[in-house]
């Protein structure tokens, strides 16, 4: 599977811009945590990109999300690592998130919404001017960016990154696409 494949089914499968923004940023986000970490970007950033494509098609209904998009993400050729990244990332369906792709996309999901919403409150609406030390702020008032879970942000531990690395390179990796997602 290609990444213009993946990008083109998600297109296909998804209508809302906001959602698609959001898998773009998760794509980026785990694209970076594979840098880091040494892993295969590709298939890393590509899990990112894929692991919402369900979410209209199952109307938002948890315990069929993430299913369909496993069988989504077969159907495209996808190895299974990430086809099981897919499923366990939604923790409705109580499968056990085991490898390293398991919990980078676990904790990288919400992030996705914390940083979007950090941005969306400055001035200029634009991630340029935001700051990691910004975001890490409204990270601690429990009720800004509510939908973040900041229980599985914080489990960024378990694969190895310390809670402000993580912030400031997923925020890093957002800037990087801010002309995609419109910030």
């Amino acid at each position: 599977m290609t990444r213009e494949e993946a990008l083109n089914s998600v297109k296909a499968n998804v209508e809302n811009e906001n959602l698609i923004k959001h898998m773009l940023a998760t794509e980026a986000i785990m694209w970076a945590l594979a840098k880091r970490l040494g892993e295969d970007e590709g298939e890393w950033g590509l899990t990112g990109l894929l692991h919402d494509i369900d979410m209209e098609l199952t109307q938002g209904d948890m315990h069929t999300h993430s299913k369909l998009g496993a069988d989504l993400a077969r159907e495209l050729r996808a190895n299974e690592a990430v086809v099981h990244a897919i499923l366990c990332h939604n923790e409705a369906h109580g499968i056990p998130r085991e490898t390293k792709l398991d919990k980078a996309l676990f904790c990288a999901d919400p992030l996705t919404g914390l940083i979007t919403a950090a941005a969306l409150v400055r001035p200029d609406k634009k991630l340029a001017s935001l700051e990691a030390k910004s975001v890490i702020k409204k990270f601690k008032q429990k009720g800004f960016a509510a939908g973040a879970n900041r229980q599985q942000i914080t489990q960024c531990s378990e694969i190895g990154i310390e809670f402000d690395q993580f912030i400031e390179l997923g925020l890093m990796a957002m800037q990087a696409i801010a002309a995609e997602l419109g910030l």
